[in-house]
């Protein structure tokens, strides 16, 4: 559910006309609705109350400041990929023994800081990386918490781009590593082997891939048991779907039903770590009609927001709803909806049956809250969109626009003339 709604034949954020914004503050515009990020959280806690796990929001999947801050204060804790989301959790007063650290190739510097701020533990994804944070530990005089990626070899029936869990992905250490790893602990004494982490995709819409790698993940820490070998933490990572056409993924309820029995077996205290669950459904992408051209075999309906702001549909044909912001009687045809940007792959929806809009008319992308500004670009020297949080009747200025100074601001050009 969401917050994004028609009343009165138009479309509203809460209480708030989109219209109104578009007109307002411009577009390519990112809207979002405060209540639906924070309903799904809420949702997911009190799915998941009896085992009270630490849910820590992939920050990846949306890092603006002020929605971090919005999650961080309803008891969220962050789970980041880099230095630079290192430096936005910290930014958004996030406690550091809340944010988990995972990504196959942190560098040197990024381990070196995550480990002197005192982060929770870094998911660990290969032999020489833990060999590495050992080292660097060290010479830092600490001892880090660590849990080990586990690859699990799970179907996760999702799309390639977007499956982490397989054998032949790159992420995460098989079992027979792991063992070997654990055995050999004592060799790591800047280290703490405290949990195990698994992530087996991102939006998944059924409960069977979870329960199958949890499974596989439970037998292992019961191996681990008998050899003596404890572990503190159970990380289950992320990955549940969102609605964006006809999926009917699980609800946190349902998925916690399949799920608690499980990992309250465990006796381990329990990380989550979803993204798109929460803040998919609560952002949308305003575009506006600027031509409706046809072709001999094609129509097309160009908009202002292009796979600069929107990657998705042109990187994994994602699908997202598109409807104009006005319902109002009037026939359907089928489209191509495009943006300016100068590849074949600029597109946010193909051969889509919409009502018919005209030239000055807005357009909402529904669905864009994760994944959409996050892997945005200046592609073609565009400008990123502005970013808004609404709040009940509230509007607030999340991102500003970027001007042409910023496209440029970081550039340097040699003190001489060039071709001589």
């Amino acid at each position: 559910m969401h917050e994004f709604h028609i009343k009165r034949g138009l479309l509203y954020c809460e209480d708030v006309k989109v219209a109104d914004l578009a007109r307002r503050f411009g577009t390519p515009l990112y809207i979002y609705s405060y209540h639906t990020l924070i309903g799904h959280l809420v949702k997911l806690q009190a799915a998941f109350r009896s085992i009270q796990p630490l849910i820590c929001f992939s920050v990846k999947a949306n890092s603006n400041l002020a929605l971090l801050k919005a999650l961080v204060d309803k008891g969220a804790g962050l789970d980041i990929v880099s230095g630079g989301e290192l430096y936005r959790a910290l930014k958004a007063g996030c406690l550091t023994r809340k944010i988990v650290y995972a990504s196959v190739g942190k560098t040197d510097a990024e381990i070196g800081d995550a480990i002197r701020r005192g982060i929770l533990f870094f998911n660990v994804e290969s032999m020489p990386e833990l060999e590495n944070i050992n080292r660097i530990a060290k010479t830092l005089n600490k001892v880090t918490n660590v849990a080990l990626r586990i690859n699990p070899d799970v179907e996760p029936k999702t799309h390639k781009f977007i499956t982490t869990g397989k054998i032949t992905n790159k992420f995460g250490i098989d079992f027979q590593n792991a063992y070997r790893i654990l055995k050999l602990r004592r060799k790591f004494p800047h280290i703490r082997i405290c949990g195990l982490h698994i992530h087996i995709g991102s939006q998944i819409t059924e409960s069977a891939p979870f329960v199958e790698a949890i499974k596989k993940v439970i037998k292992f820490v019961g191996k681990l048991k008998k050899e003596g070998i404890t572990l503190e933490y159970l990380n289950i990572g992320g990955g549940l779907g969102i609605i964006y056409d006809k999926e009917t993924p699980q609800t946190a309820q349902k998925f916690a039903h399949k799920v608690l029995p499980l990992l309250k077996k465990t006796g381990l205290k329990i990380i989550m770590e979803p993204g798109r669950f929460i803040v998919g459904n609560a952002g949308i992408l305003v575009a506006k009609v600027l031509y409706v051209k046809s072709s001999p075999r094609k129509k097309f309906v160009i908009v202002d927001a292009g796979m600069n702001d929107l990657i998705r549909p042109a990187l994994y044909s994602a699908y997202h709803n598109v409807q104009p912001l006005e319902v109002k009687a009037r026939g359907k045809e089928k489209v191509d909806i495009v943006g300016p940007i100068c590849e074949s792959g600029d597109f946010l929806a193909k051969d889509r049956n919409i009502p018919k809009v005209k030239e000055g008319e807005y357009l909402a992308v529904m669905s864009a809250g994760a994944y959409g500004f996050s892997m945005s670009s200046n592609y073609n020297s565009r400008r990123r969109a502005e970013e808004i949080l609404v709040v009940k009747d509230k509007v607030f200025v999340i991102r500003k626009r970027e001007s042409y100074d910023d496209l440029t601001r970081n550039e340097v050009v040699p003190p001489f003339r060039f071709g001589l």
